[in-house]
Order: structure tokens, then sequence, then C-alpha cells
């Protein structure tokens, strides 16, 4: 249960807070706000936790940029509009910049923001009124909000950079606000250059997975701070019984400590509209949805292993399968294909503005595939050199397998070895191939177009075009056909 911690002196609305408590309680005092400062599920972080991040530095040992992960209506939002609010408050000359993938989005910090500073005592301390595109205060502090566009995003020097919803965000805007940010004296405060991400995450493999991830890494680049709904539900009531509410499997009792913004009924409501993977990405922070991806049977507990097939000897017959590319990788990859069927992916390679003699130099060493699977386009000769891909592999000494074969066949048999109708999957890929590993959870459906059967092309498709033509290579029927002469 949330407890109020009175601070040892008197609180002024114009006097920094100097302790986690003593924030807690000016919040309260000045701005009638009483964030949570314990979570109520298991690695969660309480929306305290945050904010006394943001304000007075990390802990020690912890990154100063961070990832708030949150569900929808989780308040990350509002929280970088307050955290925003307290910096511009305490920290003299301060310059914070609000980014998102959107100026709609960034708007919704900001409103939030001129809300706190419309109120008493806040209002006073404005420079002039605020603007659309920001607002400044008499002690030389400001925040604007920045369009999302390179152009805009390379002219910025901000001492903390706040990014809302970096799941909308294009790679390489994400990128370039990674370069902008800058340390400075700010009254009594050395502040240090940071960059804030606010999301939820609802694209396996999507920029804010990444971003997440790095938070796990050793040592970690970003500090990570998640909850759900549950920790930010209202407190539910004693008479209202556990065993027969719609949340209660999420819940399990847990609202009845402490306190949140969301009401229960609503929160019953929301539950009800969306399928049980939005409700778990979007609302508990659980995993990404899954519901626009092409290969949802992929699950790395089990198709990813170490080789399996040592035992098999001379038995087992090497394979590659290639994907065309120059400015886009080329991705080779060499395969074990195991008796009874099993194939194994054992080892990758992409590489962008690559020749393919370079590969096939590679491919030459032992173990030596039989055979290399391409692109049926891979026939096509070349304007420059009057040769096809395929003659060149020729030439190199390998055997070129090129059957045609539609997107949606080629699709089809992917999933077959994934999940097999009976029995165990039959396709299972080593560890050290990331990029096919992390293209299988990526590759996706257009999610503005839920009837559409052709895949996105951003980026997944080719280690999965490689791996398709080597598995339409091996697994799709030869069509025999008969005929009667007269």
């Amino acid at each position: 249960m949330t407890r109020s911690l009175a601070p040892r002196e008197p609180l002024s609305p114009l006097a920094a807070p100097t302790s986690r408590a003593e924030l807690r309680a000016w919040l309260a005092l000045f701005l009638d706000l009483a964030l949570t400062d314990r979570p109520r599920t298991p690695r969660a972080a309480a929306t305290l936790d945050y904010l006394a991040h943001a304000f007075f530095g990390p802990a020690p040992g912890q990154p100063r940029d961070c990832v708030v992960w949150a569900g929808r209506g989780g308040g990350k939002t509002f929280l970088g509009a307050l955290a925003t609010a307290l910096d511009l408050l305490f920290k003299p000359e301060i310059e914070v910049a609000i980014l998102a993938g959107s100026r709609e989005q960034a708007s919704r910090m900001y409103e939030h923001l001129r809300a706190l500073f419309a109120r008493d005592p806040l209002a006073r301390l404005l420079e002039a009124p605020p603007t659309e595109r920001g607002l400044a205060l008499r002690n030389g502090s400001r925040c604007r909000i920045v369009a999302a566009s390179d152009a805009s995003i390379r002219g910025l020097r901000p001492q903390i950079l706040r990014c809302d919803e970096i799941e909308l965000f294009k790679p390489e805007l994400w990128q370039a606000a990674q370069l902008v940010t800058r340390s400075r004296r700010c009254g009594p405060h050395d502040v240090a250059g940071a960059v804030e991400a606010f999301s939820t995450m609802h694209r396996p493999g999507g920029l804010m997975s990444r971003v997440v991830a790095e938070a796990a890494s050793d040592p970690p680049a970003r500090t990570l701070f998640r909850w759900g709904l549950v920790d930010v539900l209202e407190t539910c009531p004693p008479a209202r019984p556990c065993a027969t509410c719609p949340l209660q499997p999420e819940c399990n009792g847990a609202a009845k400590f402490g306190r949140g913004h969301i009401t229960i009924d609503d929160a019953i409501t929301l539950k009800r509209r969306v399928s049980q993977s939005a409700w778990n990405a979007e609302m508990l922070c659980l995993a990404p949805r899954r519901d626009d991806l092409v290969f949802p049977e992929f699950d790395r507990n089990l198709h990813v292993a170490a080789a399996a097939f040592h035992d098999a000897g001379e038995a087992v017959a090497w394979c590659a399968g290639m994907d065309f590319g120059f400015r886009a990788p080329t991705v080779v990859l060499l395969a074990a294909h195991l008796p009874g069927g099993h194939l194994h992916i054992e080892r990758e390679t992409a590489k962008r503005q690559s020749l393919l003699a370079e590969h096939l130099e590679a491919l030459a060493r032992p173990p030596r595939p039989g055979f290399i699977a391409i692109d049926p386009a891979g026939r096509q000769r070349s304007e420059q050199t009057g040769l096809s891909s395929a003659a060149i592999i020729r030439r190199a000494g390998f055997a070129v397998r090129d059957r045609r074969a539609s997107l949606a066949e080629g699709l089809a048999a992917l999933r077959a070895r994934l999940k097999p109708a009976t029995g165990a999957p039959t396709l299972t890929i080593h560890p050290r191939c990331t990029t096919l590993i992390e293209s299988l959870e990526r590759y996706h459906y257009p999610d503005d177009d839920p009837t559409s059967e052709i895949p996105v092309k951003d980026g997944p498709d080719h280690a999965v075009d490689a791996l398709r033509y080597l598995v339409v290579s091996i697994d799709r029927a030869y069509r025999s056909h008969s005929a009667r002469y007269a």
C-alpha cells in the first residue's frame, strides 16, 4: 500500500525537492498528484521510479538514458510532461525537446505540459503565454516540440530529448535523435544530456523491442521502467469479489492495494473489446502482439538450437539458400539436411554491397553445399557481363536449384516445417544466425491492411526469402506429366 511521507521542512512551490519523499509530497501538495511508490506486479516499476530517475538522475550503476514501457492509457505521456515541468521549474536555462513519430503525438505530451503550467503557482512563472510550438519560463528554461524530420532533429542541442511512442518512429529518425543532446550546468544542477523513450510495444522485432533489449544488455545502455494495466488500476473496493472479476487472471487481487488512475469498469470494458494478444501486448506489456506476423508459429524455444546432426555422420547433405542483393544485403544460409528430412540452418552471412564471388568463395570451404537454392530471377543475364547469377554459380562448381513457386506456396512450406500437423518441427536454426531469427520474428503483413496477404518488404524479407528458396527446393514436389502420342 502506498503511504504519504512528510518532508522534514515545510515545502515551498518554488523550492526544488531534494529527495524522493519530498518529490512525492511536493506533487501531492502543489499539483494534487498521487503517484504510485510501489509496483503491484513482479518486475514492474512504480511511476515514481521513473520520475525520480528523470529529476534526480540515475541510481548508481544505471544509465541516464531510459525507456518507459507502459500500456495504453498507462500514464507514460503524462509522466513525460510532468518530468519536463519539473526540469523547467528547478533547472534554470535547461532546454527540453519533445519528439514523436508525428506532430499529433508530440502535441499530446505538450498539451499535458501546457495544462500543468495553466495551474497556480506554475502559471506565474511563464515568460509569455505558451505557443503551439513551445513555452519558456522566466528562469531561462524552455521546452519545444520538434517536427519528426531529419532536418529538424539535426539542428537540436537540448539537454533532454523526450521521444513519445517510438514504436512509430522510422529507424533513421531514431538514429539521428541519439546524437543531439548536450550536457550543461543549469543553475545548481549538472544536467547530463539524455534521451528518454516512451512507448507501448506491439511490433515483434520493432524499434521498441530493440530499445528495450538495450536495457537488458551487459552493461545496460538504458534504464528500463515498465508497468502494465494492473499497476495503474484504481483501488479495487473490498466488496468487489475477485473470483468473478474478468481481470482476475492478471490482477489476482493486486488492485486491492495501492492506487492508480484507470477505473476497474473501464479496464473490464477494454478487455472485452480486444483479442488476447492485443490485450497482452498493449495493456499488460507482456509481449508484442503477433496478429500481423507472417510466422506466428516461430518460437525461439522450439526452433533455435545448436547443431543436432553430429551423430548422422556422412548422411548429412549440406545445402544453401541465397537471396541476391547489393544495396540490400545478400543473404546466404548454409544448412544441413538430415536423414528423415529435418533441416538445420547452421550458418548465415548477410552483407551489403558485396559481390557474388565473395559469397561463393566462402561457400567453397568445408562443409561445401551440394547445391545452392536461388530466386528463379537469377536466371536473367546481366547487361554488363552477359552472364546470369545462376551461370556464375554453376561456373564456380555449384549445382543450382531455382524452382519456381509462388510466394504463398513458399510461405506455406515454411509454416509446415515450423509447425507440422503432427510431430515436432522439422526446421531448426543455430543461435548464431541472428539475422534469420530476428527476420522470422519481424516479418509481417501491413498493419493498416488486414486483408493483405503480401508481407511488407522492410528488411526481414531478405533472410526469409533465402530460407524460402531453400525449403521450396527441397520440399516442393516435382510434377510429372504423361501424354499419348497419336
